[in-house]
């Protein structure tokens, strides 16, 4: 397979924006608890698409798994269930504290510890600075952390000013810090767990290779990760809804009536497909970035932080914060921008030598 580090960051661009949308049909949802939308997106993000787009895409797909190592697939399903709790955690700290400072906070998290702990598990953490074009790679990882942290600080003003100004207004505010803090906490731990689950599952994805999956390979090892993180959102939310008896408005046709119903299953599908686009490309990209494959998880998640706010500017979201909260934000994304340069350029670099 040909080896593309830009185009690898473009994919990685595609899924941010995937990512980065994916909660927005929610809005178009009526009459659902958000448990009853969290299932079912969950059910087509996590079990449903991963299944028929890796049956789809994967020459073999049965004999890939027979012929993969057991601990290897039992292990990404695993660490698929362990990242399923900071899925649900995700859902419930944007719910606290907004998306703004859910993403930025989660996502950092993410960021830093999905990348690192790859890297300290294979004991590759010095030796990929010393590769060629890997000090420009550490560089602008360095820098994409100053710029999610930027974020995570305009991120923390916009909700100030927010607060103040419902103050102003009278409005009480629905925000949590301490809870939504402690929530996107686990959320982004667990997130990482996710990055670790498919670097656990990367043999299966080499096996699909041999199969001639080429860059469709890793839907295979995604499959078990996913399939881990539903596992878990479905026990869970089960059980949530019989304990609140809302599971049953999920068909309850007669009383919402099938257009509210097919719109509420449209927009969870939606959901769903936009979350499971996100890992889709992550895939495509990943095997397109050379020798610096590590650095894709870091890419991918500054990507989605990216987008996150972008898409937050394009709804008008920051259009009643200060002067100043608005010049950080902007600052913050130019340096994001120029981490993505930079880390384009370390494995452009690392690239060329191995082709030399």
């Amino acid at each position: 397979m040909q080896q593309n580090p830009i185009i690898g960051t473009l994919l990685h661009a595609v899924g941010g924006v995937s990512a980065s949308t994916c909660y927005v049909p929610f809005q178009k949802v009526k009459q659902w608890n958000w448990n009853s939308y969290w299932l079912i997106q969950a059910a087509f993000a996590w079990f449903i698409f991963p299944l028929v787009i890796g049956y789809i895409t994967v020459p073999d797909l049965w004999e890939v798994f027979a012929e993969s190592p057991s601990e290897v697939i039992f292990n990404a399903f695993l660490l698929g269930t362990i990242y399923g709790f900071g899925g649900m955690c995700f859902g419930y700290a944007i719910k606290e504290i907004g998306y703004s400072l859910t993403y930025t906070i989660s996502i950092g998290i993410s960021a830093i510890l999905g990348t690192i702990v790859p890297l300290i598990m294979h004991g590759e953490l010095v030796s990929k600075f010393y590769e060629p074009g890997g000090n420009i790679i550490y560089l602008g990882m360095f820098i994409s952390l100053i710029g999610i942290a930027l974020c995570g600080v305009s991120g923390y003003r916009k909700e100030k000013d927010l607060k103040a100004l419902n103050i102003e207004t009278g409005d009480q505010p629905s925000f949590n810090m301490k809870k939504g803090f402690m929530l996107t906490l686990i959320a982004g731990v667990l997130s990482a767990v996710f990055g670790i689950s498919l670097e656990v599952g990367a043999p299966i994805a080499e096996i699909a290779g041999k199969h001639g999956a080429g860059y469709f390979e890793g839907n295979a090892n995604l499959m078990l990760s996913t399939m881990g993180a539903f596992a878990t959102n479905l026990v869970w939310f089960v059980v949530v809804g019989i304990k609140q008896k809302t599971l049953k408005e999920i068909v309850d046709v007669k009383g919402l009536g099938s257009k509210t119903i097919g719109t509420n299953f449209l927009m969870s599908i939606l959901s769903g497909a936009l979350w499971y686009g996100q890992f889709f490309f992550y895939n495509m990209a990943h095997v397109r970035m050379g020798d610096f494959k590590f650095a894709s998880w870091v890419i991918h998640m500054s990507m989605l932080i990216f987008f996150s706010y972008i898409l937050g500017i394009l709804m008008k979201e920051w259009s009643q914060v200060s002067k100043r909260t608005y010049n950080t934000l902007l600052f913050a994304l130019g340096v994001l921008i120029i981490s993505f340069l930079t880390m384009t350029y370390g494995s452009s670099m690392g690239t060329e030598a191995i082709g030399h």
